[in-house]
């Protein structure tokens, strides 16, 4: 009788204090600001439920056409840059994987369908090809880019972080602290809340079920030869070179 009695208290114990420490890590949480992480569970049934967003439907192993000139994104990114980055960088990454997915099951898949079931030096190549094709797709010159989203993505951004200069900051400050090689992306899932995501050397949200619609490359070969090593510079010139328009096209097509 003791012995169950004792045994009582202690799984009484062992679930009071569970529920303390979880209360305890909420309250932490939403005292910080921090946005707890999702579940597994959660996050396992999005990736499983994903579909390609209709933007990124079809896209092929392909070396992108820039839809502006080389020299057209100066003085924010130079002719330099561009010529390197898209022609070398990007190039080498659609040949290498082109020539990995050949004679494979992978040959037959578009660029999205790789990145989701591919892994180790596959997946980087498709990775970075992905995420460069969004990154050089979402500019435009200067004097053309569209500077402010409006209708539906405002909104949500608005929603989000109150106004679309506090989501600027976060993004620039997100893409700022990111420790080496990666990747700092404005995404969104299907039902249209939009979150900051960070991706690591390759890694894009595709991944986790989520939409990427805004990319911003921090590897060093994006900016070293324009800013050398002042990565911030960089981040706070490219907000000149957004084109929203193109951004807010994504949004709709999700």
């Amino acid at each position: 009788m003791n012995r169950v009695y004792f045994s009582g208290l202690v799984l009484a114990s062992a679930l009071s204090l569970a529920s303390c420490t979880q209360t305890a890590t909420k309250d932490a949480g939403a005292a910080s600001g921090d946005t707890l992480p999702a579940t597994a569970e959660a996050v396992t049934q999005e990736t499983d439920n994903f579909v390609t967003p209709q933007y990124l439907q079809g896209m092929k192993v392909e070396l992108i056409k820039l839809p502006y000139a080389a020299n057209a994104l100066e003085p924010v990114i130079s002719e330099e840059t561009i010529n390197l980055h898209h022609g070398k960088h990007l190039n080498a990454y659609v040949t290498t994987l082109n020539s990995l997915i050949e004679g494979t099951d992978f040959a037959h898949k578009d660029l999205v369908e790789i990145v989701r079931t591919s892994e180790g030096k596959m997946f980087n190549q498709a990775g970075q090809t992905l995420n460069h094709n969004l990154y050089f797709l979402q500019f435009a010159p200067k004097a053309d880019a569209k500077k402010k989203p409006e209708g539906d993505l405002l909104a949500a951004i608005e929603k989000k972080w109150g106004s679309f200069d506090k989501f600027k900051e976060e993004m620039t400050s997100t893409a700022a602290g990111i420790f080496g090689s990666g990747w700092a992306f404005l995404a969104t899932n299907k039902a249209g809340d939009l979150s900051i995501e960070v991706g690591k050397n390759a890694e894009n949200p595709v991944t986790n079920g989520l939409e990427p619609l805004v990319a911003i490359d921090v590897w060093e070969h994006a900016y070293y030869v324009d800013y050398k090593n002042v990565r911030a510079d960089h981040l706070k010139a490219l907000w000149d070179i957004i084109d929203w328009k193109v951004v807010e096209d994504r949004y709709a097509k999700r």
